[in-house]
């Protein structure tokens, strides 16, 4: 067996928003297309808990990337599975090409469970590889990959009844990918909160929350004894004014320099040290405040499965649940 390690990072792109992808690769030298996914030597975010410096030519803008890619040849089906399992146990098939004979190598690898997942949910330790055909007898895989999940999706068992939006799914995925969440007796924050979706997350896990915007939440949220409202641009209220709390998740639709030097002042303040912001792009990608966001240290910045044209940056001290 010979294993050839890859040189670089393999990307699977976001699925619409390839260019942004391709911009931020072209920061370093051209990227080599394989398939649908993108061969670089240009570095992913990856989140520590002390990154004071981000280089210009970080990437952010991906589905999915394969942390230790390498390329290996193989005579048989179960050859190429018995490769992947003296490797590890869990493997995502992303197949481009020879889908049947790549049906056959997975049909003997342990199964990758498809189904929607309850809220809450707790993802597994173990980690999650994944791994591609190139041709009848090439494999292309990495064991470790810079999401926990299949491919870097995520689908939920959906509410389609108590939510006032769909905005909930994107709370819920950075719930489980970080592994900690409010709770009794935590006290929450919800900015941009109409028509109310987060501010339903964290409610209904029982923390206490506030939430503010110029719209009103749904009547129903309103209701609930956990629940205030505050009828006010978030921006201009001042962290003194709202107190300690243990979160502040933010959703509004703003420039992301705006959301930034909002962000610094609840930081400077110290009276909240667990965060989840969406930082909503307005047209072209701000590739300079996504970075900024990025270097505060213990940072996380990626495109969740449930983002659109934003990416959400998470800041927890909180305990894994």
């Amino acid at each position: 067996m010979d294993v050839s390690p890859v040189k670089g990072w393999v990307y699977q792109p976001v699925p619409g928003f390839e260019a942004h992808l391709l911009q931020e690769l072209f920061e370093d030298s051209a990227p080599r297309r394989v398939g649908p996914f993108y061969l670089s030597e240009t570095p992913p975010f990856v989140p520590t808990r002390a990154s004071p410096f981000v280089p210009r030519n970080t990437v952010f803008w991906f589905q999915n990337c394969w942390l230790e890619p390498f390329r290996v040849a193989f005579e048989s089906i179960s050859e190429a599975a018995s490769i992947l399992r003296g490797i590890q146990r869990n493997w995502a098939p992303a197949l481009f090409t020879q889908y049947r004979r790549g049906a056959l190598i997975a049909g003997k690898l342990p199964p990758i469970a498809a189904k929607r997942r309850p809220f809450p949910w707790r993802a597994p330790d173990s980690l999650m590889g994944a791994w591609t055909l190139l041709d009848a007898h090439t494999l292309l895989a990495s064991p470790r990959c810079a999401s926990p999940f299949p491919n870097g999706t995520l689908e939920f068992e959906e509410d389609k009844m108590r939510p006032p939006s769909r905005a909930y799914l994107k709370l819920w995925e950075a719930f489980v990918l970080t592994g900690a969440m409010p709770g009794k007796p935590d006290r929450c924050l919800d900015a941009g909160a109409s028509p109310g979706g987060w501010t339903w997350v964290l409610a209904t896990l029982g923390a206490t929350v506030a939430a503010i915007d110029r719209a009103s939440i749904d009547d129903a949220l309103l209701a609930l004894p956990n629940v205030s409202f505050i009828k006010h641009d978030a921006f201009t209220v001042k962290p003194e004014d709202i107190g300690r709390i243990d979160w502040l998740c933010c959703d509004v639709i703003c420039y992301p320099p705006r959301l930034y030097e909002w962000i610094e002042r609840w930081l400077a303040s110290g009276l909240c040290k667990n965060f989840v912001c969406t930082i909503k792009m307005q047209g072209e990608p701000d590739f300079e405040t996504t970075r900024r966001f990025a270097a505060i240290p213990g940072s996380r910045v990626t495109h969740l499965h449930h983002n659109k044209h934003e990416l959400t940056w998470i800041y927890t001290t909180a305990s894994p649940v």
